[in-house]
């Protein structure tokens, strides 16, 4: 593993990066492209800053996050893959899913949420499933992010300590510690039967969370072949202007009271 950014290096390469996020969303609308990205990988391992690092400058109508609860009673019975179906990118749509299909791969495997044969059948279903979206033209892309024991447990500290992040530690977060080996078993046989050529996995060492987003975005934008899209000239109109117009009394409104004021002295 490389050296850690400095805080500088990490938000001038970001904020280049994201720059050119921007003209690749542009050109997955302009040419009506689908592009699915899955971020999948070990708890704390940094994906949902990823995610935000991604999206925080993308317009939200085009570029999409999905982080689906727990399936409902009447999804249960579903065909597995159904639920994730309807999400998937239309033309012009950017889906970053923040965890998948990939669950019963890992957490319901290793948690006894799904029967063996469920698992099973999901091994041999997901290869085919992903050459199904890959051959009908969306751009699957599938990340997994790495994290060593020793930091996971130092993030999973902070977590407990920390009210901001509190609610990011869940029953099963707390349990993927104890079974640290079986999810990395589970892991392995994921890569075994879904790491095809059609579709591979990229890992993305996420002990640096700095270097991981880098890494990522930067590795995202090699895999869409994007060009920048001519945008027209924008002037900004002369504003409407009505002599007769006259504002209301401010006092009628109900303002939120002014706290900065207060606190800047």
């Amino acid at each position: 593993m490389g050296s850690k950014l400095t805080r500088q290096v990490y938000e001038e390469e970001l904020e280049r990066l994201q720059v050119e996020l921007v003209k690749m969303q542009e050109w997955i609308r302009e040419t009506g492209a689908r592009v699915a990205v899955v971020f999948e990988g070990r708890d704390a391992a940094g994906k949902g800053g990823t995610i935000s690092r991604i999206t925080q400058h993308l317009n939200p109508r085009f570029a999409r996050t999905v982080a689906l609860p727990a399936p409902s009673e009447q999804e249960q019975s579903q065909w597995y893959f159904q639920r994730y179906v309807s999400h998937l990118p239309a033309a012009g749509e950017l889906v970053l899913f923040d965890r998948s299909w990939y669950n019963r791969a890992g957490v319901e495997h290793v948690m006894g949420f799904c029967t063996p044969e469920q698992y099973e059948r999901f091994l041999r279903q997901c290869p085919t499933f992903e050459r199904m979206l890959v051959e009908d033209g969306i751009l699957l892309i599938k990340y997994w992010f790495s994290v060593s024991d020793e930091e996971q447990e130092r993030r999973f500290q902070r977590r407990i300590t920390d009210p901001l992040k509190r609610w990011k530690l869940s029953p099963v977060d707390l349990a993927s510690r104890e079974r640290w080996v079986e999810y990395s078993r589970a892991k392995d046989a994921m890569f075994a039967h879904t790491d095809i050529p059609e579709c591979r996995w990229h890992v993305v060492e996420g002990d640096s969370k700095r270097n991981a987003r880098i890494n990522c975005l930067a590795h995202l934008l090699s895999m869409v072949a994007y060009q920048s899209v001519s945008q027209p000239p924008v002037g900004l109109p002369t504003r409407q202007v009505d002599g007769e117009y006259v504002r209301p009394p401010q006092e009628g409104y109900a303002h939120v009271p002014d706290r900065a004021a207060a606190l800047a002295g």
